[in-house]
């Protein structure tokens, strides 16, 4: 039996190389733990599909790879320049580092809108929509360390392994067109992408945002080799052979998940053309959004969920861009201006298409600087507190919640966890955090594993 079931599975694999598709590592990406799992075979969440109304249909994460500095941009903290280079022995300003003195913004902040958001100077275009966003500046996480804080806000877990908040989301609820994928990830999203133990069609998709044709942010669309005819009869004869399989072993999700990405894949050959071509964009709509990596991602996320994708996830390059742990604030004024005007761009065009309310736009990164100063002119990693925003999706607009201490190092009033973000989320989208899991290795997962708890305070 398993001689014949692994026989199977290698001639998926070889007819799965023919496919002129996105037949690229993300779609059809080697989930083998998914085998063994006990979910329904259709890969979606038995108990999800809306547990109660929905806010929002999509979601844009806009990601800041690195930890953008919360009291350079969002979180003003006057203290900071009353003691400039000195460490208060009452505040606790440990770090991981070696660190020196509170370093003060050179960055002049003032109030916007009707609610009167303080908004840094770096950022003209998000401040004239600051009624537009809801501002969270007392989010906090459990790890100082990159990698395993960047896991933990993709997937609430450190483990490397788990599923992303996007794949969770696939898994609830699908894409709502069936020719496109439903997560996909622009710009050097690398393992947050990741589907874990979750069916294999649940992974996010990877595309180079760099590029502005289909056909060269998305390897080997075209099949050279086969007809459209040809690759249809191709997947109708494993899809014969799954049902022939399945009769006599029972299901198998890795099969299951993979032959689905195969079938994505086929379709996504023409609607891929469309969908990922932000040439067909008006030049008007391009220079609203601007030159840029950044930008051309923000731009193909408005296309995409107008589309009905259901999870896009935008990073700000590849590597940690907004790791300044020195020359902090000429790099803030060199990332700023692109990363403002596209961002604003995303916001305002999508509420422009009526869009906006129903869709959840989330910035920010795995977590913020310290306001002690490293390496002179640059500050550490902080995961104590730190600011977050969300525009959309059923959020108040012009709220700012919550608070760090005087120096911007501690969330100290109204503090939201990662896993309280997550469940927060995930119930505007009309999932209860609770019920959405999966049963692997024995025991029942889900995106926020034990912990979470819905903010109401940030919903309409």
């Amino acid at each position: 039996m398993k001689v014949r079931e692994m026989q199977r599975r290698e001639f998926v694999r070889s007819l799965s190389g023919g496919l002129g598709s996105v037949a690229l590592a993300a779609l059809l990406a080697e989930q083998t733990n998914a085998a063994t799992s006990s979910a329904p075979s259709d890969g979606h969440a038995s108990s999800a599909a809306l547990h109660h109304r929905l806010r929002a249909k999509h979601q844009i994460v806009l990601f800041m790879p690195g930890g953008p500095s919360q009291m350079d941009l969002f979180d003003p903290k006057p203290a900071l320049q009353k003691y400039a280079g000195q460490r208060p022995a009452a505040a606790n300003l440990r770090t991981e580092r070696t660190t020196g003195g509170l370093l003060p913004s050179p960055f002049a902040f003032q109030k916007h809108g009707q609610a009167g958001t303080e908004v840094s100077e770096l950022l003209p275009n998000l401040a004239k929509l600051s009624d537009e966003l809801c501002i969270v500046r007392s989010l906090y996480t459990f790890n100082p360390t990159h990698g395993p804080a960047r896991s933990l806000m993709s997937s609430g877990n450190i483990a490397s392994t788990r599923p992303s908040l996007g794949a969770w989301l696939d898994y609830g609820l699908g894409s709502e067109n069936d020719n496109l994928p439903g997560f996909v990830v622009l710009g050097g999203g690398g393992s947050d992408s990741r589907s874990g133990f979750l069916p294999s069609k649940h992974q996010g998709i990877g595309l180079d945002s760099r590029q502005t044709a289909p056909e060269k942010m998305i390897q080997y669309l075209r099949n050279d080799q086969l007809s459209s005819e040809q690759q249809r009869r191709q997947l109708d004869l494993i899809q014969q052979l799954n049902l022939e399989h399945t009769a006599t072993f029972g299901d198998d999700a890795f099969l299951n998940g993979r032959i689905q990405a195969m079938e994505t894949a086929f379709r996504m050959q023409s609607e891929a053309t469309d969908a990922f071509d932000i040439r067909q964009e008006s030049q008007a709509i391009r220079d609203e959004y601007g030159d840029s990596q950044f930008a051309n991602g923000c731009l193909l996320a408005r296309r995409l969920v107008e589309r009905g994708v259901r999870s896009v996830h935008v990073y700000y390059g590849p590597g940690q861009p907004w790791d300044d742990h020195n020359r902090i604030n000429q790099g803030l004024r060199e990332r700023c201006p692109d990363m403002d005007q596209a961002s604003a761009a995303l916001i305002r065009d999508l509420k422009r298409r009526g869009l906006l309310d129903e869709t959840v736009v989330l910035w920010g990164g795995e977590f913020g600087r310290t306001p002690v100063s490293e390496s002179t002119d640059g500050r550490d990693h902080n995961p104590y507190g730190f600011t977050m925003f969300l525009a959309g999706g059923g959020f108040k607009g012009g709220l700012t919640y919550g608070a760090t201490d005087e120096f911007g190092f501690r969330a100290v009033e109204n503090r939201v966890s990662v896993h309280d973000l997550h469940a927060t989320l995930l119930h505007v989208m009309g999932i209860d955090h609770e019920r959405l899991t999966y049963r692997y290795a024995g025991r029942d997962f889900r995106l926020t594993d034990v912990f979470g708890n819905v903010v109401h305070d940030l919903l309409v």
